[in-house]
């Protein structure tokens, strides 16, 4: 028996949970509250997809008459192939049973559908990427033809992230939502109210509380609540997360309040402390103490924020914690050939954050307004890895996923030097900005301790553009910033945007044609188009004249976030998704750069007007800039072999040291004078990681100039240089 059940509802990700919960119980797990999680995503995928139930869907579908499709009529008639092998697939994706990547790659084990009508060349897109990852492929084209059978022959909001999400999309009133809660359950619904029941007779809950990111949770959890409130009366059940976050702030429909006794908004942890007080307290609403908390009040829907106690810092909340979650059981899946999808579905993440909001907040069609984005708090580096040891222990698992808004680059530095320090073998990835502080030595440094990938917002390539978002970066400055990364052996994806206000068809084919230089470089290797969406609580929501746009304001009872408008530039920014995407996939995979863009689209298009070698030429400087005196002094390699040499000339012997330092697979060997080579082998050890204190740049010149004269004729020097590339960093 829990005073709590936290709940993640369907659906979210396959490979790894959703973080919400672990964090909310790692924070109770501070607070003496008692408290259970479950991802009912995950339970009811691995539910869903047994022998017995794709039976019975097989057999529903028949005696219904719904299939329909040649898809499904092919499916239907290899149902017997696709039962045989669903363990073994399921097993497979969870790394239960690898070797069956080898069975699976000869193209006779797994029936195929129209799925696997898009592998026109699976050597193309998976090359190399190895047989593991070709398998994976296969293996999720397979779940995805029997996902496509059950949405056409069973419930068509099924999908493997995501559940009836159109109506939790602009749902600007209840309506249509209320409605569809009064049907009659769905198999699959059936399948989550039967998990969930489980639960909720083992745990015994006083509160149950579900966590909804995403439009497409919403339906589910509002079905979940139902039951609870149906079959569990004295439960009190409540809803946070980043759905309620951004689109339930103009909450007014009191009818939601018969599925939910809280709402609560932003962050989660001194909220839920007060409620799980509240309702194990047994007290009404009226005598309650309450944070950011939606109610119902006299047949209203109130607004409760009625505790003085400040929110906890980030170090007060303590360390998610993963446990009742069946870690083991996730399924890794790799859906389309694009790295950094694969980094998202494929894989077991650690998930954390670095800081508490965005350090730069200014982004115009960012949610500037609400505290997620707006309230910046940096966790000290120590206490991250601290936190990191901790999850590893636990789980197993030393891949972390950084789900920041944007990773400050100096705490990026701090955490990469703790790690370097404590000696661990990490993974890592995170999301950030492409800001000049990366320089290319940062990223040396980043990629030492384990960061393999960073995404990051290029969002319209168009400086004129980028200053209107007031991104704070220029195309030039990402071309440079990409090129660090890619250097350094980081992944880099990209976001692309394109229908930003004011933009005009020009700058959406010159956008492109940046694009296209940038993968044509090699310093972007994957990057996803989206068009530009109006929120209630970004800078262009909230002062819509100011960006050229009208608009289409409605009555908000239940949801608002996502707002329909008119441009005053009247173009129809949707025409030209299917040539963006297109020339993005080819892009991606080194194909195409010499076509004219024409070629990528059905609507005319002008001619770019971007030079063609502009990205090129921003890559064309020095990437060794003057040092500032405060700068930390890193030597990454290993202390080298020596010998000592001299010459005699002109009855003068010079005496000099040769030293070779080995690299994992590469070395290096410099000459230098004698006494500043002595200096230097006395020296490398304190600027080692594992240095409690690291010498800045103004300090190893002092330290230099007591010996010797002019610290950067030896500094800019050959073999200095030399060294500059194999490990000793700037930062």
């Amino acid at each position: 028996m829990k005073d709590l059940l936290l709940i993640t509802p369907p659906f979210t990700q396959l490979n790894t949970p959703y973080p919400a919960t672990a964090y909310l119980k790692g924070f109770l797990n501070t607070r003496n509250i008692s408290a259970y999680q479950m991802d009912l995503g995950i339970e009811v995928i691995l539910e869903l997809f047994t022998k017995n139930n794709l039976e019975y869907i097989f057999e529903e579908a028949y005696q219904s008459n719904r299939i329909t499709s040649e898809n499904c009529q092919r499916i239907y008639a290899l149902r017997a192939d696709y039962l045989a092998v669903l363990n073994s697939v399921i097993q497979f994706l969870q790394g239960k049973n690898p070797t069956l990547a080898r069975e699976i790659c000869t193209r006779t084990l797994l029936p195929e559908a129209s799925r696997f009508n898009s592998l026109d060349d699976l050597d193309w897109s998976f090359g190399t990427m190895g047989i593991l990852d070709k398998a994976k492929h296969l293996a999720t084209l397979y779940l995805e033809d029997l996902s496509d059978f059950i949405v056409e022959c069973i419930d068509e909001n099924f999908g493997f992230v995501r559940y009836a999400e159109r109506m939790g999309r602009s749902a600007n009133s209840f309506d249509e939502l209320y409605q569809h809660l009064q049907s009659e359950t769905k198999y699959i619904e059936k399948i989550t109210l039967q998990t969930l029941d489980k639960q909720l007779k083992k745990v015994q809950p006083n509160l149950a509380s579900f966590s909804v990111p995403f439009p497409g949770n919403l339906y589910s959890t509002f079905r979940c609540a139902q039951y609870i409130k149906a079959q569990y009366p004295h439960i009190k059940v409540a809803m946070g997360g980043g759905f309620p976050n951004t689109e339930l702030r103009s909450l007014k429909d009191v009818r939601v309040f018969e599925f939910f006794d809280y709402i609560t908004l932003d962050d989660g942890e001194l909220p839920i402390e007060l409620l799980a007080q509240h309702v194990c307290a047994n007290k009404d609403a009226a005598n309650g103490t309450f944070k950011r908390t939606l109610l119902l009040e006299n047949g209203e829907v109130v607004y409760k924020n009625t505790s003085t106690k400040p929110d906890y810092k980030q170090s007060e909340l303590g360390t998610p914690d993963y446990s009742d979650l069946r870690l083991d059981e996730y399924i890794s899946v790799i859906e389309i050939a694009n790295p950094m999808h694969s980094l998202w579905s494929d894989g077991r993440w650690n998930k954390l954050t670095m800081a508490h909001g965005c350090y730069w907040k200014r982004c115009t069609f960012c949610d500037t307004s609400l505290d997620y984005i707006g309230r910046y708090e940096p966790i000290d580096a120590k206490i991250l890895v601290d936190r990191m040891e901790v999850l590893i222990a636990q789980t197993g698992e030393t891949g972390f996923h950084f789900v920041d808004e944007a990773a400050p680059p100096a705490l990026m530095k701090a955490l990469a030097l703790e790690i370097l320090k404590r000696n661990l073998t990490l993974t890592w990835w995170t999301n950030v900005r492409f800001e000049k502080n990366f320089t290319q030595d940062l990223c040396h440094l980043l990629k030492a301790s384990g960061c393999i990938a960073v995404s990051g917002g290029l969002e319209v390539a168009s400086d004129r553009l980028l200053a209107l978002i007031d991104k704070g970066v220029t195309v030039e400055q990402v071309a440079r910033v990409t090129r660090n990364f890619t250097k350094a052996n980081i992944m880099v994806h990209a976001y692309l945007m394109y229908g930003f206000p004011t933009q005009t068809v020009q700058e959406t084919v010159d956008s492109l044609e940046m694009v296209r230089q940038l993968f044509e470089e090699g310093i972007v290797q994957s990057a996803f188009w989206h068009q530009f969406a109006l929120t209630a609580h970004s800078l262009v929501g909230l002062n819509p004249k100011k960006y050229g746009i009208t608009p289409i304001l409605k009555d908000i009872t239940f949801a608002n976030n996502d707002i329909d408008f008119t441009h005053q530039t009247g173009i129809d920014h949707s025409q030209f998704s299917a040539g963006l995407k297109k020339s993005l996939y080819n892009f991606m995979h080194g194909l195409g750069f010499e076509l004219p863009l024409q070629d990528w689209f059905e609507v005319k298009i002008p001619k770019t007007k971007i030079q063609r070698n502009y990205i090129l030429t921003c890559l064309a400087t020095d990437p060794y800039l003057s040092v500032q005196a405060s700068a930390k002094i890193v030597w990454l390699g290993s202390m080298p072999l020596v010998k000592e040499q001299s010459k005699t000339k002109k009855g003068t012997t010079l005496k000099t040291l040769q030293l070779t330092f080995h690299h994992k697979s590469s070395s290096v060997k410099i000459s230098i004078e004698k006494d500043q080579g002595e200096w230097l082998l006395n020296t490398l050890p304190s600027l080692s990681p594992v240095c409690d204190k690291l010498l800045n740049y103004g300090e190893l010149k002092a330290n230099f100039e007591t010996h010797f004269e002019s610290f950067e004729l030896f500094w800019f020097s050959k073999p200095v240089q030399e060294l500059r590339d194999f490990g000793l960093l700037v930062v």
